[in-house]
């Protein structure tokens, strides 16, 4: 049995690390396939979990559409299909990676399995290009990763066999608690020891991000209108890690610079990043690896988008779905920072972190038995 995982972006990375440690743990050999959709960040994820590709494609370049990547994608992986003949190949989530690769697979007839795999907003606009990618994916593959039952019911729906269709929880829980570990067991890095000088953690902290194509120009222009208003209300420091993006980081340094309670920083790397949300009384974030880590943390999510497809969060009340309206982003900050108390204890809608077992499980099981 030969396994091929596949993925590009750090949120992917981050989400498939888990899969692949657990793969490693049992000795069952697998090839690992990047194409570097995002580079740097990617990187960190990968020098993080100690994770070496057999193939990089580094196919980022600046101000690369989304139909070049895609062409890009579909011509290289034709050829690592062609030189080596794989039984499964693992993609993730919603990218135009794991999309383009699941493409690649199914013309060159192999089996694709689907991680985290049955999301859906069922609007394609939004978020984009991720809910399509999502589809197509789906439509593709041959097994489905599903993180919750409503993430398998909608595959269900969708004339998916219900055999194929396995729900484990979502591996960015696992990752979640592998770094977490790391942290109480005294880890450390430039990141964290800089944020330790500058953010003054005896006010409470609000985390904020944002990236989403459907939010670029007058939605990026509200959410900072919101924050700036939030800022100047509260006695609380507000950490932005700003988006590479130009079309983010142009609104953003516009609007928040030189506030002296909001620190605009750099993007993190992940293991300064759980550090610093973990320190968070309230995100506001249009994430939705976010949206599925924060309640296990026990920390409320603002989420940033006119839709959701992780409306379990909505539902259990770990997150508020705010869009980018400017009054409404004030009104639930107001909501939680003078009636949540950070002890309250949350359910995570989204699993314990035990997603990788239980797909490997599946893969061991299901798959590897019958070669």
């Amino acid at each position: 049995m030969k396994l091929l995982i596949c993925f590009g972006t750090r949120p992917e990375a981050i989400k498939m690390a888990p899969i692949c440690l657990e793969l490693n743990k049992r000795q069952i050999a697998f090839k690992l396939c990047v194409t570097a959709q995002h580079r740097e960040m990617l990187d960190q994820v990968l020098d993080f979990f100690q994770l070496v590709p057999d193939y990089d494609l580094d196919l980022m370049q600046p101000n690369q559409s989304l139909n070049m990547l895609s062409s890009r994608i579909l011509y290289e992986m034709d050829a690592i299909l062609k030189k080596e003949q794989f039984d499964l190949v693992l993609v993730h989530g919603d990218t135009t990676t794991s999309t383009l690769v699941a493409l690649a697979a199914f013309h060159g007839n192999y089996k694709v399995a689907h991680v985290e795999a049955g999301l859906r907003t069922y609007d394609k606009t939004s978020p984009f290009p991720e809910e399509l990618n999502r589809q197509i994916t789906g439509r593709i593959s041959d097994f489905h990763f599903a993180p919750t039952q409503k993430a398998k019911n909608n595959l269900l729906k969708e004339n998916v066999y219900e055999s194929n269709v396995i729900v484990t929880g979502n591996t960015v829980i696992d990752s979640l608690n592998i770094t977490l570990k790391k942290i109480e067991h005294g880890y450390n890095n430039a990141f964290i020891e800089s944020l330790n000088e500058t953010i003054n953690f005896n006010k409470r902290v609000i985390l904020v991000t944002g990236h989403r194509r459907e939010s670029f120009g007058a939605g990026f222009e509200n959410v900072c209108e919101a924050i700036l208003e939030i800022s100047k209300i509260y006695e609380v420091e507000i950490v932005f890690p700003v988006h590479l993006n130009p079309n983010v980081q142009r609104v953003v340094y516009e609007k928040l610079s030189s506030i002296k309670n909001i620190h605009l920083i750099a993007p993190l790397d992940y293991p300064s990043f759980v550090w610093l949300m973990n320190k968070a009384v309230l995100i506001i974030s249009d994430s939705g690896g976010i949206q599925e880590e924060a309640p296990s943390l026990n920390i409320p999510v603002l989420v940033t988008r006119e839709t959701t497809e992780r409306e379990e969060g909505i539902t259990s009340g770990c997150s508020i779905l705010v869009g980018t309206n400017t009054t409404k982003i004030i009104h639930e900050a107001y909501r939680i920072l003078t009636t949540h108390k950070g002890n309250d204890k949350m359910t995570n809608p989204y699993g314990e972190g035990l997603a990788a077992i239980k797909i490997v499980d599946f893969i061991q099981n299901n798959i590897l038995i019958n070669e």
